[in-house]
């Protein structure tokens, strides 16, 4: 993020190893060749070289034994308190204690650590001070002092910028840890948007195909089937032109009805009926021209208040009217029919019902496509449709919607 981290305890034990490894015996052995003035100088500076050697250098696997590293730097600080004592100039030498105590020592025994060097420190730089007296005494508290309390600061300052750095990796952990969830959630979401949208596009499919597939049969099947009907009695009355003249006449009407309510239906235009009047007028004019088509008398019947409904609301009832009239002239064989269009206080009710010959419910008669598409139609618009038949008793067709203004 363009931030120089602050250098953790690992960070800093890698940049003072060279001054734990090297720096050591270098300074030893300048401060050796300068200021040695005896023979007990010599062994103790040679005692301090061999000290380090054994439980430093040669064995780097215990510098993670924090024990043994204690007891390391105990006797270090001791030789090189003897040394001072001895020969103040050995003062040059505290760095080295310093930088072992940083290094290999951790928090918070590091801070006694580091006040023993500061020990040795004051004990070279109070060098002539007389101990008998008070003043000398506090000359030399305070010379250890005035060593010891600014390396502790740092010591402890360095321990704050290392848990300060600790917690901000933590929360780049968890913030990058986040993102990754965040990641994954939108990749996620990204793949559940396409199924999602893979399926309403076939959802879109199906409900064109099955729109197409109810128009189709509410225009193209039961015109063609009127016509093969007015077609087939035209032949039975060769010997009567005036009944063959109405019904050709009755194929071309209902040929032309039927291509005109299929190019509706292509481009999802209301059937024609509704078109020009509202539901009670439409019913009319469509069973009156099924009456004329079929000779068939047919009652239309409207109870209640006349209101307005939703657009789909009246083609679906148009269209199961539409539906049952072509059942009962395919299927039915009655002499009467009775359609009631009710503006109830809630719903609206369409009911189509004849003196035929019935069927049996029961028996999986109401299972073909027209009457299928009848039920899709009415409850696509939450309403219900119900089938009253039996044999010899006619049938009776009622669909209720719920009674929405447009």
């Amino acid at each position: 993020m363009g931030v120089t981290p602050t250098a953790g305890p690992q960070e800093w034990q890698r940049r003072l190893t060279p001054l734990t490894t090297v720096v050591p015996y270098v300074l030893l052995a300048v401060l050796t060749a300068f200021t040695v003035r005896s023979g007990v100088e010599l062994a103790l500076c040679a005692l301090a070289a061999l000290w380090i050697l054994v439980l430093y250098t040669l064995h780097p696997p215990w510098r993670d034994r924090p024990r043994v590293m204690r007891v390391f730097l105990a006797g270090l600080l001791l030789i090189s308190l003897i040394l001072v004592i001895r020969n103040p100039w050995f003062g040059f030498y505290t760095p080295v204690c310093y930088f072992y105590a940083f290094g290999i020592i951790g928090w918070p025994a590091e801070l006694y650590f580091i006040a023993g060097s500061a020990v040795v420190a004051g004990t070279a730089q109070a060098n002539g001070l007389d101990l008998a007296t008070p003043g000398g005494v506090i000359s030399y508290l305070a010379v250890v002092l005035a060593n010891a309390v600014p390396i502790c600061g740092l010591a402890w300052l360095m321990r704050v910028s290392e848990r300060h750095e600790r917690e901000r990796e933590a929360a780049l952990a968890q913030a990058r840890a986040a993102n990754d969830r965040l990641a994954a959630a939108m990749d996620e979401n990204a793949g559940l948007q396409q199924r999602l949208l893979a399926q309403a596009r076939a959802a879109g499919v199906l409900d064109e195909r099955q729109r197409m597939a109810r128009e189709i049969h509410d225009t193209l099947a039961q015109g063609l089937t009127g016509i093969i009907t007015q077609l087939q009695a035209a032949a039975y009355a060769s010997d009567d032109p005036a009944a063959w003249r109405h019904h050709h006449d009755s194929a071309t009407a209902l040929a032309r009805e039927s291509l005109a309510e299929a190019r509706r239906s292509v481009h999802e235009l209301r059937p024609l009926p509704l078109e020009t009047g509202r539901l009670a007028d439409a019913l009319a004019e469509v069973a009156e021209r099924w009456s004329a088509r079929h000779e068939v008398t047919v009652q239309v019947t409207t109870t209640g208040s006349v209101r307005s409904m939703k657009p789909a609301a009246e083609d679906a009832l148009l269209r199961t009217a539409q539906e049952a009239l072509a059942n009962v002239a395919r299927h039915a064989g009655a002499t009467r029919v009775g359609i009631t269009l009710s503006y109830l206080d809630r719903d609206v009710a369409l009911d189509v019902r004849d003196d035929g010959r019935g069927f049996d419910p029961a028996a999986g008669a109401v299972t073909g496509f027209g009457l299928v598409a009848m039920r899709q139609r009415i409850e696509a618009m939450a309403g219900t449709l119900q089938i009253e038949s039996e044999p010899g008793g006619g049938t009776g067709i009622s669909a209720c919607l719920p009674a929405v203004a447009s």
